[in-house]
């Protein structure tokens, strides 16, 4: 969430931002800007009134003669009426507020750059070695299932479209994966948590998936939503709470199954494993003080810490940086990290890494004590270390032998007891 008093004296960014993230149809800045001065003129006759009624109080409390008293009290009473109605008309427009408030995006950085789809984004770099195969590459679901450990026909069988079994070496292999990328960011100083998965909706909107997001969520019975990400939950983590700076950063990194519905990716990858309804994944936040060089240094660390997992596993990749129209609304600027599917003679994404100054925090309400004794709102930071089955394919496709075997990477080997699966 913006600051209403940077909305106010930022009317044009702010707009401009709302359109170069595609998102005009959501939200009204004119209106609510309006919207913002009738409250504040409401405000103002409320505590005008408020101060007149605690006046005429204390002048009744101390006039005997009743003549007079009889008029203050009748005065009280016209101005009790007055403030009553005020107050609940000043009650609706905060709902209003409110709500709306909830629908302005995060202004995008300046050196993001415009685009109205994935079309604008721009590579930044590319890194490893694409395998030169001497034979055509198998994608896979065709690897998989040849070797007997993906089984998406009994998936869908079980659990409907883009539902899928992982088999014997294929799980040890996702296993081996998650633990890899845990023991990696354990290093690197993170707590690693276990997380809720079912979280209340006030955290989704806390952390910017609710309301934009809300269609793409699977809800419980009990008006809970599956998560789609850790970040939900372990950006929530510290919501309502104000921490000392002495305390920051705080790293946390969480592994949690994570809930898609892909609501808008009709027709899109649908064979394989890649796009699914299900799939696991090492997620890493961090809650810093304010000023934007320092989240900009942390999000370019946060990125190295998923090239590291890459560089590990020996997969080639691109790092992209997002334009405004591929970007979330919360999210001030937004790397893609890309890897290597031979079979389609692309780059697929796989991670995403990103900034969003205090707009969860505010959202949140989570917020720390400077060392001058001032409470400001934490910055936020996530980005993804590992998910799977999406990497699990790309090393599929990336380690496979000419006989259709498929060899294990180097560095996985010590969480399992084969060398190959074929």
């Amino acid at each position: 969430m913006l600051d209403i008093k940077y909305i106010r004296e930022n009317a044009d960014i702010v707009k401009k931002g709302v359109e170069d993230k595609q998102l005009q149809s959501t939200v009204d800045i004119d209106l609510l800007l309006k919207l913002d001065s009738e409250y504040r003129n409401l405000l103002r006759q409320v505590e005008t009134k408020r101060s007149l009624k605690n006046q005429l109080s204390e002048d009744i409390s101390k006039i005997s003669d009743k003549s007079t008293r009889e008029n203050l009290v009748k005065e009280a009473s016209t101005v009790k009426t007055d403030l009553s109605k005020l107050e609940k008309e000043l009650k609706v427009l905060k709902v209003q507020i409110d709500e709306m408030m909830l629908w302005v995006p995060n202004v995008p950085a300046e050196d993001v750059p415009f685009g109205e789809s994935e079309e604008g984004n721009v590579i930044l770099r590319t890194e490893g070695k694409i395998p030169n195969f001497d034979f055509t590459p198998k994608d896979h679901l065709e690897l998989g299932t040849s070797l007997g450990i993906v089984d998406v026909e009994r998936g869908v069988k079980i659990g409907g479209f883009r539902s899928y079994f992982l088999k014997n070496e294929a799980l040890e292999l996702q296993m081996a994966l998650l633990r890899h990328s845990l023991d990696l960011i354990k290093s690197k100083g993170f707590d690693i948590l276990d997380v809720p998965w079912m979280v209340r909706p006030e955290f989704f909107e806390g952390t910017g998936y609710f309301p934009w997001g809300q269609d793409d969520h699977y809800m419980t019975q009990d008006g809970n939503a599956l998560i789609g990400t850790a970040e939900v939950s372990l950006t929530s983590y510290h919501a309502g709470e104000i921490l000392e700076e002495s305390s920051l950063p705080i790293k946390l990194a969480g592994i949690s199954p994570c809930y898609r519905r892909e609501i808008g990716s009709y027709g899109k990858d649908t064979k394989g494993i890649f796009r699914v309804h299900q799939f696991t994944k090492v997620e890493q936040v961090v809650l810093l003080p304010q000023g934007e060089d320092l989240s900009r240094e942390w999000h370019d660390k946060m990125l190295g810490y998923s090239e590291d997992v890459l560089k590990d596993l020996g997969l080639p990749y691109q790092v992209v940086l997002m334009c405004t129209g591929d970007m979330g609304a919360g999210q001030r600027k937004k790397y893609d990290i890309d890897t290597w599917f031979p079979s389609q003679q692309k780059y697929r994404e796989t991670h995403s890494d990103s900034y969003f100054l205090d707009f969860q925090a505010r959202r949140l309400n989570m917020r720390y004590k400077d060392k001058e004794g001032k409470i400001r709102f934490v910055n936020t930071l996530n980005n993804t270390v590992i998910a799977s089955p999406r990497i699990l394919a790309a090393i599929l496709e990336n380690y496979q032998t000419e006989d259709g075997k498929v060899l294990v990477p180097e560095v996985l080997k010590k969480y399992v007891d084969f060398e190959k699966i074929g």
